[in-house]
């Protein structure tokens, strides 16, 4: 059996406006996730940006979701050493527990010898992370369409166009989706659900039909962005200012705080702008240009070699 193996996981930003817990899209913004098995004791290192935001303990998701594939597995291994290289911004709406939970089920199920399909494992993880759009978008890479049937995910991947680039402002506070979910009304009336149906209809065929000139329209969202701009001071003002810098489109990332902008040009202006903005709000935040992750997660041994 595999020794040790490798998973490299992309961040997502998730819901792209209208598409609640349904859309993710994947980003090169990686976090790996290390698994190996030892002689005994068990042994969880975190390392990378935000890590005094991750528990280096047996209470890491990371390490639970393994231990969770060992046990559907019926496998003990006598110890284990679990390290994050983490390179995705901790709590700030871009998929950072989900990319932790799939280093976690890959590792171990690889370990294991792959006794779980790429679909288990997708369960798996929506099982553990209560919602679909990240973690599918990490998984597959894309974009992501993601509804959960029954017990099972339904899910197509969908590669956007090559030119497609977003411009993610991350301002310096964490905001757990617990907290964003709380604002969130319990009941929609007949209008404002057309109105997203019809908004999230358009931005997938928007991408999959590369009229990417429609995302402005068809990123407008009554669901959950009205409520959760609350909570993230000055989205407005930032949304406003990366479109006239030159997005086609902007959108909450996840749950927040951070915020996602679309472009085919402009980024560095658009990055510029956002940040620029959140000062006037009297944040702090840096802002990343980040391509479209096509691939999704990979996993590897120790040798580089890839194992699923």
């Amino acid at each position: 059996m595999l020794r040790k193996a490798i998973a490299c996981i992309p961040a997502s930003t998730t819901n792209l406006g209208p598409g609640f817990d349904v859309l993710g899209l994947a980003l090169k913004l990686y976090s790996t996730v290390s698994l190996e098995e030892i002689d005994s004791d068990v042994i969880v290192d975190v390392h990378g940006v935000d890590r005094d935001k991750i528990p280096a303990s047996v209470d890491n998701i990371a390490f639970e979701s393994a231990n969770y594939v060992f046990q559907k597995a019926g496998y003990q291994p006598k110890g284990i050493k679990l390290t994050i290289s983490n390179g995705i911004p901790a709590v700030r709406g871009l998929g950072g527990s989900g990319t932790a939970i799939l280093g976690g089920l890959l590792c171990a199920n690889a370990i294991c010898g792959n006794p779980f399909s790429s679909d288990q494992i997708l369960d798996f993880a929506i099982e553990r992370e209560g919602h679909p759009d990240n973690v599918t978008a990490s998984l597959l890479g894309g974009l992501t369409v993601s509804v959960i049937d029954k017990e099972n995910v339904k899910t197509i991947k969908l590669v956007p166009p090559e030119n497609l680039r977003v411009v993610v402002a991350i301002p310096n506070y964490a905001l757990s989706t617990k907290t964003a979910r709380k604002v969130l009304p319990q009941n929609l009336d007949r209008q404002s659900t057309i109105y997203n149906i019809g908004r999230s209809s358009l931005l997938v065929a928007a991408i999959a039909s590369g009229k990417l000139d429609l995302l402005n329209v068809a990123m407008q969202d009554l669901l959950h962005q009205p409520y959760r701009a609350k909570l993230v001071p000055g989205f407005e003002d930032v949304c406003n200012s990366a479109v006239q810098a030159g997005a086609l489109s902007v959108a909450l990332s996840g749950a927040g705080p951070s915020i996602a902008a679309y472009c085919t040009d402009m980024e560095d202006q658009v990055a510029n702008a956002m940040v620029g903005s959140f000062a006037k709000n009297g944040l702090n935040a840096i802002a990343k240009v980040l391509e479209i992750d096509s691939a999704g997660a990979t996993v590897s041994d120790s040798t580089g070699k890839t194992v699923s």
